[in-house]
């Protein structure tokens, strides 16, 4: 499967509801800014204990780019009246995402710039 193909698994997995087949491997890193977890089972257990937070989401995919063995994706998750600006770097090994760096801001409110 080509890095494109495996992206496009990974978002569509996520929007059914299908993450305990997520194609990652069994040593899966997820950077972002509330930390790092290591571990396949590690992720899928957070994933499964917040369920209501990291479900039921779809994804506007604004711009890819790729690599022989990365991408980058930045995307707009929307769930409900909540949207989230996303950029992901998403590492490939062996087939399978070996690691994922996730940028986004996770203040509630935006800061104003001056101009």
């Amino acid at each position: 499967m080509d890095i494109e193909s495996l992206v496009q698994q990974w978002f569509s997995k996520w929007e059914n509801g299908d993450f305990l087949n997520l194609p990652i491997s069994d040593n899966f890193k997820h950077t972002s800014p509330y930390g790092t977890i290591a571990g396949k089972n590690q992720y899928l257990s957070l994933v499964e204990a917040n369920r209501g937070k990291f479900l039921n989401h779809r994804f506007e995919i604004l711009d890819e780019l790729y690599g022989q063995s990365k991408a980058c994706i930045r995307y707009t998750a929307i769930h409900d009246d909540f949207s989230l600006e996303v950029t992901e770097w998403h590492y490939i090994k062996n087939g399978l995402i070996e690691e994922i760096v996730a940028y986004y801001n996770i203040e509630e409110k935006r800061i104003e710039i001056e101009k």
